[in-house]
């Protein structure tokens, strides 16, 4: 399966592999044209980004969705067929994942399963974003067996898909080996800017980590992303929207200082 890795060729000091972009998941495309569009401009350092429809895949194809994913895999496309296999950080370029919430182990693993099939039926997604996923060891086995699946479903994509664990702190070391790429952090920045990585992540490569931070100021922009570098991150979303509680999700909008953060971390499927 694509995501069973060896932790021990997986240093975090590797210096060859650069930072990109992990979108949680923007507002709908009617209601946020200029979030996805931006996600296709040349140069854009995008790992992947997330649809999400109504917590999940919907009742019934979105004609908005459909023209904003079919978009995004032309995008992936273009960067796969203008660049080598081997440039990775290029390549990685413009994957969409389907959402699936997995309510802390508590949503059924058959409705899941469900979920996971319209996403490919209806929008082709390259892969899954788990959110809400348990942390603790006890929820390990239902997170395997379920990305067990979800790889089975994806066998047939050119790459094998991937597939991101939404717990949103450090789990149970385990759960590095039940999928590719784990958010380790989501919060804000008066948290993120005290937080400390945990030690076992250190045996894995940054591409096998996501940090989600909001509420950062522009003029702590470099110093996040210093943070996200030493502890050991490959794929951020920083902004300086709020996550105060009654507010909309941070993370659904782009932040006002979009386009420094992009240049800051460099070019991705084009330049």
């Amino acid at each position: 399966m694509p995501y069973l890795t060896s932790t021990g060729a997986d240093p975090r000091t590797d210096g060859a592999e650069r930072p990109g972009v992990g979108v949680p998941g923007y507002a709908h495309p009617l209601l946020a044209p200029t979030e996805w569009a931006e996600l296709n401009r040349p140069g854009t350092p995008l790992h992947w980004a997330v649809l999400n429809i109504d917590n999940g895949p919907g009742a019934r194809p979105d004609p908005h969705c459909l023209d904003a994913a079919g978009r995004l895999r032309n995008a992936r496309e273009r960067a796969l067929r203008d660049y080598p296999p081997h440039d990775t950080v290029r390549a990685a370029g413009g994957r969409l994942l389907g959402h699936l919430d997995l309510a802390f182990g508590t949503r059924p693993f058959g409705k899941l399963v469900a979920d996971a099939q319209s996403f490919i039926d209806w929008y082709q997604v390259g892969g899954f974003y788990l959110a809400r996923c348990p942390a603790d060891r006890p929820g390990l086995p239902a997170v395997r067996r379920l990305t067990s699946t979800l790889a089975a479903l994806l066998e047939d994509r050119e790459d094998g898909g991937r597939l991101v664990l939404g717990h949103g702190t450090h789990p149970y070391p385990g759960y590095a080996e039940a999928a590719d790429q784990l958010v380790t952090f989501r919060g804000a920045w008066t948290d993120y800017r005290w937080s400390q990585a945990a030690e076992w992540t250190a045996a894995y490569r940054p591409s096998r980590f996501a940090h989600f931070v909001h509420g950062v100021p522009r003029t702590h922009l470099e110093e996040a992303l210093r943070i996200a570098r030493w502890q050991g991150a490959g794929t951020i979303f920083f902004t300086d929207r709020s996550g105060k509680k009654g507010q909309s999700d941070p993370f659904a909008a782009l932040p006002s200082y979009w386009d420094e953060f992009v240049s800051r971390i460099g070019p991705g499927i084009s330049e």
